[in-house]
């Protein structure tokens, strides 16, 4: 497997535009968005509902292709790849945390931990599943399934999922928005804990305040632009 190559700039994204939807129904969502995010960095992405907010996301992690412009993650350059290269790419340097936790119903905790190390034919899959399932509190929920967790249950699962491969780039869309404010909080202190045990760089859509402030840098979208880029410099401590 290609090792990562280290890289200063984890996500460099120059004149993205992209347009989903057919016919009459095709909607223009990203227009010529540009943004720098240095290695290391905690950013929090903000924005009114329909801002194009979560699909910068989905670009950021290969899943959608832009109409137009370059999107660069952790030094690879996305639109070079063929789709089953962007798969592996994204499994081993990506890792997303979605509001829905998205986790697969007829596998364990265990398992649904271990489908991306597996998919990457990591002889250590299982292991490093219940590593980080320990890590986040779940040692005693390896042969669980989702249904039989609670929310925040599920979302530290999804979260662990998330950084068993210990990717370059963390991404997290609205990861407390199904859950009640207390969990929520726990959720968040695991996550921030986490991407500065893993040295990842974490991007977070979120409407929260509060977890805006923990972030090193916002990042404000609007109509599918990014608009603002501001350093939080208070902040930088309590990111890491």
């Amino acid at each position: 497997m290609k090792p990562l190559r280290y890289d200063p700039i984890a996500v460099a994204m120059e004149g993205v535009d992209l347009s989903l939807g057919t016919g009459r129904a095709r909607v223009h969502i990203l227009k010529q968005a540009s943004l720098q995010i240095a290695a290391g960095e905690a950013v929090g992405l903000v924005g009114p509902s329909g801002s194009g907010k979560s699909t910068l996301l989905m670009v950021m992690a290969g899943l959608e292709r832009p109409d137009a412009g370059r999107v660069r993650i952790a030094g690879e350059e996305l639109g070079a790849l063929s789709e089953d290269k962007l798969a592996r790419f994204r499994g081993r340097a990506v890792g997303i945390v979605f509001q829905s936790f998205h986790l697969i119903p007829t596998m364990t905790a265990l398992e649904n931990v271990a489908v991306p190390l597996e998919l990457a034919n990591r002889s250590d899959a299982l292991a490093r599943a219940r590593h980080e399932l320990e890590s986040v509190g779940l040692g005693d929920r390896f042969g669980h399934y989702p249904a039989q967790l609670s929310g925040g249950e599920q979302q530290r699962v999804a979260l662990a999922r998330a950084l068993a491969p210990m990717p370059a780039l963390l991404i997290a869309d609205e990861p407390t928005g199904n859950l009640d404010e207390t969990t929520g909080k726990e959720i968040m202190d695991l996550l921030f804990a986490k991407r500065a045990e893993h040295k990842s760089t974490l991007v977070l859509v979120t409407h929260d305040a509060n977890l805006v402030k923990r972030c090193s840098r916002v990042v404000r979208m609007r109509s599918g632009q990014v608009e603002e880029a501001a350093a939080q410099p208070a902040a930088v401590a309590r990111a890491r």
